[in-house]
């Protein structure tokens, strides 16, 4: 399967193939994947993300999935690429990640079928859709301090052509050790029906991205540690966690908390009310 990534190559930014564990560029030069400048591996006009779809996760929350699924917006700012830090602000405590797939479009789009979907998709990359629940007191319903913030959206390393999705296996890693271990095979919703159903009232573009959901047991990480994604034929994502280098202003706007609603979501089937009290969605 062709893959692709964009790189930083003596200053400038190339497109380049990999092959085998070196990149080469059109002009014939080449670089270790390992010595590699990463760069987000498409640039989008538009990051969507599904908030439920693993059933894993569903069970985890005791909740049930709605008759069709729902979606929040990651602004372009928050996008890093293979290798970046992410930045957990000073002040918060509850920086989540969530390995999850990311379909990434390849013509326009819009108003399409799922059977036709397939068509419009240029390939899929690796996307940990960080989630910085401080602020969900206050952005559970739009998710854009929670999901938006700077560099909460890590693609890559690349993207990779003629994939199937069907049975690939997920997994995240903390410092070595397995955290999330799922398969595309149980999302409610597949990567098609997510493309068609998005299409019918907001065009796609070449390069837009839509992440497909997250299994379950997505926990807080703290600075220093470092965060894989793997997933079966697209790769390895990492990054490494770091505070950021100014707390979040208390002279204007929401400020990060701790209640029941942020810790219920930050430590899932470990908040210890869980299946006590009514658990929030998710």
């Amino acid at each position: 399967m062709p893959e692709y990534r964009r790189i930083l190559l003596d200053g400038a930014v190339f497109e380049v193939v990999r092959e085998g564990d070196e990149l080469v560029a059109a002009d014939g030069r080449r670089v270790k994947t390992v010595d590699a400048h990463h760069l987000p591996p498409v640039v989008p006009s538009k990051v969507v993300a599904v908030h439920l779809n693993h059933r894993s996760r569903v069970a985890e929350f005791q909740t049930s999935l709605p008759p069709a699924p729902t979606y929040f917006h990651k602004p372009t700012s928050s996008l890093t690429a293979h290798g970046g830090a992410i930045v957990r602000p000073e002040g918060c405590q509850y920086l989540n990640y969530e390995g999850e797939v990311a379909i990434v479009i390849g013509r326009t789009c819009r108003n399409v079928s799922p059977a036709e979907a397939a068509g419009y998709i240029a390939g899929y990359t690796v996307a940990n859709d960080y989630g910085l629940h401080d602020f969900r007191d206050t952005d559970a319903g739009s998710m854009l301090r929670v999901k938006g913030a700077d560099t909460l959206c890590p693609l890559g390393p690349g993207l990779v052509t003629d994939w199937d999705f069907h049975g690939k296996r997920l997994r995240t890693y903390v410092n070595g050790e397995v955290v999330q271990d799922g398969s595309t095979d149980e999302m409610e919703w597949d990567m098609h029906y997510l493309v068609a159903d998005i299409a019918r009232t907001i065009t796609l573009f070449p390069g837009d991205v839509l992440l497909s959901g997250t299994p379950a047991n997505s926990r807080p990480v703290q600075p220093g540690d470092v965060v894989d994604v793997e997933v079966e034929g697209l790769g390895r994502l990492t990054n490494h966690i770091v505070t950021g280098p100014v707390p979040v202003r208390d002279d204007c706007g929401a400020q990060p908390t701790a209640s029941e609603e942020v810790l219920s979501t930050a430590f899932g089937g470990d908040w210890e009310f869980r299946g006590i009290r009514r658990p929030q969605r998710p």
